[in-house]
């Protein structure tokens, strides 16, 4: 993190391993975006067409629909319409987000929220499609929200650092494992109700944000395919700013010494400061055990090298 809340949402995009603010940002400006296109799309006799565009983006419980909209798989986890959906889940995405990245690193926060929607849209889809309660209401049911990528990641912190307590208003202070459950139990209670879609991708987030971090430990990260992705985006628009460079600067033997050294100088550096999987692995058993604050300054540092992998 690079400063205050306001700052860090500022500058979400001109820093590396800040996916935690991205997020955020993201979300904020896609609320705008639909909050401003509703409005003027109303007043003005449009509110049809709004309803229909909105719905090309949110998730379908209907198999069908699915297929003729893909991508809603990925965008419905981005959208919020209401002041409060979205105040809420961008606070516990915050609060819950940091932990993660303290712990994990920015990457793999990025890891648990696009897979725990993904889990998320998987649990709405299979359910109202085999549970016999809901086959009435497939055709027309959508959902929208970041609730599982959220879910995901108040689960993954609360299994990494189940004893980090929250100090929350009226109750003090709380341990954030208490938090998870008190959520998922409230979710599971509300899934044959009004916003059962809701609650269902909740449970399908929160399984993947337990299980995520299980796996971990074990040595497998289920995010690597997301990884992939971001990677080839991110090394995508770095190659396009290295040509337009290149093309107004010519290239001169002198200019690729500093580059020659710096690389490698950080494979020496990579070589003997990240730490083993097993030595994480004990890491991440002291953190479960004892909270992060009983890390010792070198079993942090051990950690925050190894997040960046």
């Amino acid at each position: 993190m690079y400063g205050n809340f306001w700052e860090n949402l500022r500058n979400a995009f001109r820093h590396d391993n800040n996916s935690l603010f991205k997020l955020i940002a993201i979300n904020i400006l896609v609320f705008m975006v639909l909050l401003i296109s509703r409005v003027i799309l109303t007043i003005t006799g449009f509110g049809d067409l709004y309803a229909a565009g909105v719905s090309k983006f949110m998730m379908p419980a209907s198999l069908p629909k699915l297929l003729s909209q893909p991508w809603s798989i990925l965008s419905y986890m981005f959208m919020h319409e209401g002041i409060f959906h979205i105040l809420f889940n961008m606070l516990f995405l915050y609060w819950f987000g940091q932990l993660v990245h303290q712990f994990l690193g920015s990457r793999k926060l990025a890891n648990l929220y696009i897979l725990g929607g993904l889990t998320g849209a998987l649990f709405y889809v299979l359910i109202y499609n085999l549970a016999p309660y809901f086959r009435g209401s497939i055709d027309g049911s959508l959902m929208l929200g970041a609730s599982a990528g959220v879910f995901a990641i108040v689960v993954g912190a609360a299994t990494l650092s189940p004893n980090t307590t929250f100090f929350l208003l009226l109750l003090g202070p709380v341990k954030i494992k208490y938090i998870a459950i008190f959520y998922v139990i409230l979710s599971f209670a509300n899934s044959a109700g009004a916003n059962a879609g809701g609650e269902l991708a909740h449970l399908g987030g929160a399984l993947l944000g337990y299980l995520y971090i299980v796996q971990l430990r074990k040595g497998t990260d289920w995010g690597v395919p997301v990884q992939k992705v971001g990677l080839f985006f991110e090394n995508f628009f770095r190659k396009k700013q290295g040509v337009n460079v290149s093309y107004r600067r010519p290239k001169t033997s002198s200019s690729f010494k500093p580059f020659s050294k710096s690389s490698t100088s950080s494979k020496t550096t990579d070589k003997s400061t990240i730490s083993s999987q097993e030595e994480i692995d004990l890491i991440l058993d002291k953190i479960a055990e004892k909270g992060y604050e009983a890390l010792s300054k070198e079993e942090k540092r051990k950690l925050f090298e190894f997040s960046k992998k």
